[in-house]
């Protein structure tokens, strides 16, 4: 077989199927400021990922990063975001407060709060985001707690970190 039959029949294929396959990733940037008793807490998550969830788990019909985005979609991001983010400070669970979301490229950034921190000696997240839709879902959480900068990589069989600061 010549060389030009090879790479079409062989080569071109297997540098599609490549190309093709997509990665399952979020980045969740948690940091305590102590200076403002707070943790402020960033999730990054594609937004095609997150329209076919809210599509699949809520309602079909929503588009996001439209121009005439539906108010159901703040709703339902919220409800999502506080089911799948499970936070304890000091064996405590804490109220995630939801501040908002925006787009920017294909990535939605989902900004949440928990306030009233004065002090962090144990801190565990859960965080579950996608992992439904996705068996390849990874959730990269990174922390700034304390002054010292920890990450975590979470999985389905693994939705969990914890970090002492005893």
């Amino acid at each position: 077989m010549n060389l030009k039959k090879y790479i079409l029949l062989v080569v071109i294929p297997l540098m599609m199927s490549v190309s093709l396959h997509k990665f399952y990733v979020s980045v969740t940037q948690v940091e305590f400021i102590p200076e403002k008793e707070s943790i402020q807490i960033i999730s990054r998550i594609f937004i095609d990922d997150f329209e076919r969830l809210l599509n699949e788990r809520y309602d079909e019909s929503l588009v996001l990063a439209s121009g005439n985005e539906s108010p159901l979609v703040d709703v339902y991001t919220e409800r999502y975001m506080k089911e799948k983010i499970s936070i304890l400070i000091d064996g405590k669970q804490r109220q995630l407060s939801f501040i908002g979301k925006e787009y920017e490229d294909d990535i939605m950034f989902a900004y949440l709060e928990i306030e009233d921190v004065i002090e962090i000696n144990s801190f565990e997240i859960s965080n579950e985001i996608l992992f439904e839709l996705f068996d390849e879902q990874q959730n990269i959480v990174r922390t700034t707690i304390n002054d010292k900068r920890k990450s975590f990589i979470l999985v389905k069989e693994n939705a969990k970190g914890l970090l002492n600061f005893d």
